[in-house]
């Protein structure tokens, strides 16, 4: 009789290795284009080190154990003192400590040199490959630099902290910290994404008032993003000025005591499980007023479009990281007689979601082109304005969207085992729906997609003749073009009816001319016809009906060779 030792009656084989110790720069081709293109090669060492570093199992695990462990709220001191510290997961540290070192936070503002925001946006693009939550404080004090350096008077006092690579995990007052991090508390229970409706309120201090006065604040807040952060901007009405005003609230009052902010209740999310994220209530709290009073909307609306850059960033990685996950599976895990990624099915599968994430992949590079090009108004064109104004809202509409139905059929590829929590596939599509939802809902970047179109219609015209130019050679893409013209020139009531419909247009015309220019002719070529021509859907919904005239194979290794 045959006999087995205990657990051993079969052989594991025909599983797919772990992916590690790969590069994240050097092995995506489209990345490395931009960095280059963008003014951005003296970053490169830089970005090839990171690109390395975040590959390697002890930071793989690191991303891991963060969403494990999550954070957890301690209200009470063993005494009974009111402390509202929050514990985090050693992981948690660590990541930011990657974070802060490579300047992620600030490098733009911090070394403002030609390619700045592309080294930025590409590094960035790197660590949400890895790991999306710690992205979200350092989204925020990046964003809110632009905001804060208006104020210079408060500036001067928070330049070092924000500007210094050191991570300081410390829960003390700023005067204390060698590095900060900034949040941002703009919506209430009743409003939402109608933060006019908001109704906290601030009162000055010792008569004094407007800009750079101290106020006590009283109200709540429904999500306060990362409520461990040294400060927070947030939105509230004074007793003079029925419009909002923004305050720069910090964590602790001047006197060096926890500033009235209380923690109600950490949330309880679907992902971005490693950052915290709370409601509030505000209890009499100190905040600074900085920009003019009831101007609160324009000037946290500065903050708000950088975050916006940074959720498109976001969706794009999440989608690269699942598709390098899914062809490495598909190269190692056999059926039917052959490796999936030799068969002609899978291989259209693949080289599908290879072209959605090359397209995304050079529409954010070229967005932070933008950003940095347009950072002075006074000087940017009429065309780099479009870009920052009118594409990046479509963009974050677009692309966040997109990454929801990517995460889902890259999962499929992996089958069974993406389905469950021990690899990285149920992570990522859990992930996946946050960026759409924060920041404005798909709705209201529609619909501000058509008031930047209406309030700048030079810098639309700028944009539309730069596109008509590529679009010459490419007559599915000029066919496009004309059938978005029509639609911007219907009645205003249809306009917003069909603001979907037009954001989404907008985002395939700037990726396919973006491909055009940069890309090689199968890869372009493929996009537009399976996304713009006559009969294609226009968006191209399911993947893996690429038609099989075009290289499926080339395609996909092009997007990951390693």
């Amino acid at each position: 009789m045959e006999r087995h030792g205990f657990g051993q009656t079969h052989e594991v084989t025909n599983q797919t290795p772990p992916l590690a110790d790969y590069n994240l720069f050097a092995s995506d081709v489209a990345l490395c284009a931009a960095v280059e293109r963008d003014g951005a090669q003296w970053h490169r060492e830089a970005l090839l080190r990171h690109g390395a570093a975040l590959t390697t199992p002890d930071t793989l695990v690191l991303a891991e154990l963060a969403n494990r462990h999550t954070p957890e709220l301690v209200t009470h001191s063993p005494r009974g003192e009111r402390i509202d510290a929050l514990e985090f997961h050693p992981a948690w540290h660590a990541l930011l400590t990657l974070l802060r070192r490579e300047g992620l936070h600030a490098l733009p503002f911090s070394d403002p040199r030609s390619g700045a925001m592309a080294a930025r946006c590409a590094g960035y693009f790197m660590h949400a490959q890895i790991e999306s939550g710690s992205l979200c404080p350092l989204t925020m004090t990046f964003a809110s630099i632009p905001v804060l350096q208006r104020e210079p008077a408060l500036f001067a006092t928070l330049r070092e902290p924000l500007y210094t690579r050191e991570h300081d995990a410390r829960d003390v007052p700023l005067t204390q910290k060698r590095s900060a991090m900034i949040g941002m508390g703009m919506t209430e229970k009743q409003g939402g994404s109608d933060v006019r409706s908001n109704q906290t309120r601030a009162h000055a201090l010792d008569g004094a008032g407007g800009r750079g006065g101290a106020y006590r604040l009283i109200g709540h807040k429904w999500f306060f993003s990362a409520p461990q952060c040294d400060a927070h901007l947030v939105l509230a009405r004074t007793d003079t000025h029925e419009g909002l005003s923004c305050f720069f609230v910090p964590r602790f009052a001047p006197d060096g005591s926890k500033n009235a902010v209380q923690i109600q209740r950490l949330k309880d999310k679907l992902g971005n499980r490693s950052n915290a994220s709370s409601e509030v209530e505000f209890l009499d709290a100190y905040g600074v007023m900085i920009g003019d009073e009831g101007r609160g909307v324009p000037t946290i609306i500065e903050m708000a479009n950088y975050t916006r850059l940074d959720c498109v960033i976001g969706s794009a990685a999440l989608m690269r990281a699942a598709l390098v996950q899914a062809i490495h599976h598909a190269r190692h895990r056999s059926a039917f007689g052959r490796h999936l990624a030799e068969q002609p099915l899978m291989r259209n599968v693949l080289a599908d979601l290879a072209l959605e994430s090359e397209a995304a992949t050079v529409l954010f590079m070229r967005l932070a082109r933008a950003f940095e090009d347009s950072a002075d108004a006074s000087s940017a064109t009429s065309a780099e304005r479009a870009w920052r104004r009118i594409v990046t809202p479509a963009a974050k509409y677009w692309i966040c969207k997109r990454a929801l139905e990517f995460t889902g059929e890259a999962m499929e590829v992996w089958g069974g085992n993406g389905y469950v929590e021990t690899g990285p596939m149920a992570r990522f599509y859990r992930e996946a729906p946050v960026n759409s939802i924060w920041e404005g809902s798909g709705n209201v970047m529609c619909l501000d997609v058509l008031r930047a179109m209406e309030r700048e219609p030079q810098a639309a015209q700028a944009l539309f003749a730069a596109w008509q130019e590529v679009a010459r050679a490419h007559p599915a893409l000029g066919a496009a073009l004309a059938r978005l013209a029509a639609a911007l020139n219907g009645p205003a009531e249809q306009r917003e009816a069909s603001a979907r419909r037009i954001a989404q247009q907008i985002v395939l015309i700037a990726q396919a001319t973006l491909l055009a220019q940069h890309a090689p002719a199968d890869v372009a070529d493929a996009f537009i016809a399976t996304r713009l021509a006559d009969g294609c859907g226009e968006s191209g919904r399911v993947y893996g009906t690429l038609p099989a005239t075009f290289d499926h194979a080339a395609i996909v290794e092009r997007a990951f060779a390693a």
